[in-house]
């Protein structure tokens, strides 16, 4: 494709992976906050401030759909901003970690679905994910930024 300049797609994502980065600290925050009010007797300090252990829930849960919405929107970023400069895909390993970003995203989704005193294999399986997405994040982080000097004049 012989497209014109792509610079509003790359203010997108760049919008886009801040967003996430945002929601994953979020998420963060909330899931302490759940776990204390679970494992302790007392709630943690905030907690009454926001409305009870319900409405942390409630935020966790909308923080992670707005991360899952902002990790496949930047997935289709970068698929139609590297298709339209350089016709094709794998040009560096951002795309490899990219691709285990979206899917340790997307399962720890699911298994945030899961989680029930029934299942006890989701927990552990969600924040375990959501761990190893620590590290994802910052090595999609770097190859991004490598990835982004090669589109700067």
């Amino acid at each position: 494709m012989n497209l014109p300049s792509f610079l509003w797609l790359w203010k997108i994502a760049a919008w886009s992976m801040g967003l996430s980065l945002l929601a994953y600290l979020m998420l963060a925050v909330t899931g302490v906050w759940m776990f204390q009010a679970r494992t302790s007797r007392q709630f943690p300090v905030i907690t009454p401030f926001m409305g009870g252990n319900s409405t942390v829930r409630s935020l966790h849960y909308t923080m992670g759909i707005s991360m899952v919405s902002l990790v496949l929107l930047l997935l289709a970023i970068g698929i139609v901003g590297t298709l339209g400069h350089f016709g094709s895909l794998g040009h560096s390993s951002h795309l490899v970690a990219g691709l285990i970003v979206v899917a340790l995203v997307l399962v720890s989704a699911f298994s945030a679905t899961q989680i029930s005193a029934r299942r006890p294999w989701a927990r552990p399986l969600h924040i375990g994910l959501n761990i190893i997405l620590f590290i994802g994040f910052a090595w999609v982080s770097l190859t991004g930024w490598i990835v982004v000097q090669k589109y700067l004049p």
